[in-house]
């Protein structure tokens, strides 16, 4: 809707796990390589927690974009099963076609498809996301995985990934077996305020603006306040404040732009300078505006 006014050739702050548009802040570089070297050598389980919107997603999808075609992945997304759905969901992500009815028939089959890829050398991972969701017992049917393995090696390298909950459940004592089971731990925070800069401006150049700063610093620093520099959130927010600017034509974004955009979104609103955060101030209507816009719904 945008793209002609900015001269952009697409959307930069798409909510989809582009690894084209992958642009990294200290911690998710660090992650990244964390996530990477645990693959290549074959270490068993792996924790990454960090959260909401902190970009766990598409840090695997990177992962998986750094991975060669020979190292089969299954990627569980869904972790709200019971034991048989789980397995189930595990074969069709490994492509697995031996019809089973029981665990013990899983188990069995995994353990052939998995011996027959270590004959070759071939590495073999599986990423349960959202795994705060998992029940306990699920999590004891995961760590039982584990077992899958030779005297000199680890047949499934298994990768746990959640919100900081998913931690505070492996720290219960019941649980004490998996969690010594885990052997690299990484955890994401927000951008800082200067990652959050680089971002923005690294996403804008990835979808072709080629113009001077869009986002004047003022609009960076009421950014900054009202996302706390989580990268979902900064995507929204920079999204609607672009369509801002389309539909009052303006060429540069400042902090009232952001603002206007956060309120709509209720996000938080950043203390400005010199006075306080303004009660019941009246909003204009970003979104109404959207609404009456050719195209708008």
């Amino acid at each position: 809707m945008y793209h002609e006014h900015y001269g952009l050739v697409r959307s930069p702050f798409e909510m989809t796990p582009d690894p084209g548009f992958l642009v990294l802040g200290d911690t998710h570089r660090e992650g990244l390589a964390t996530l990477v070297y645990a693959v290549r050598s074959r270490k068993g389980f792996v924790l990454l927690t960090g959260e909401v919107g902190t970009g766990k997603t598409t840090l695997l999808h990177a992962l998986l974009a750094q991975l060669d075609r020979e190292t089969a992945s299954a990627f569980i997304f869904n972790p709200r099963l019971g034991p048989l759905d789980f397995f189930h969901m595990v074969f069709e992500e490994f492509g697995i076609e031996e019809r089973c009815t029981t665990k013990a028939e899983y188990l069995l089959a995994l353990n052939r498809f998995l011996i027959g890829r270590l004959e070759r050398d071939l590495p073999t991972l599986l990423i349960v996301d959202e795994a705060q969701n998992l029940s306990p017992e699920m999590l004891e049917e995961i760590r039982l995985l584990s077992n899958l393995e030779t005297p000199t090696s680890k047949l499934l390298q298994i990768m746990l990934v959640g919100q900081p909950e998913l931690a505070e459940m492996l720290a219960r004592p019941e649980l004490r077996q998996l969690r010594q089971r885990i052997v690299l731990r990484h955890r994401l925070r927000a951008f800082t305020e200067r990652e959050m800069a680089h971002y923005v401006d690294e996403r804008l150049r990835l979808a072709g603006y080629t113009g001077k700063a869009l986002f004047d610093n003022s609009a960076l620093r009421e950014l900054f306040g009202v996302t706390s520099g989580v990268p979902r959130l900064i995507n929204v927010v920079c999204d609607g404040a672009l369509l801002l600017g389309y539909g009052r034509d303006r060429v540069t974004l400042d902090a009232a732009a952001i603002r206007e955009v956060a309120r709509d979104l209720e996000l938080g609103e950043a203390p400005r300078a010199g006075r306080p955060a303004e009660a019941g101030a009246p909003r204009r209507g970003f979104f109404a505006w959207l609404r009456r816009a050719p195209g708008g719904s």
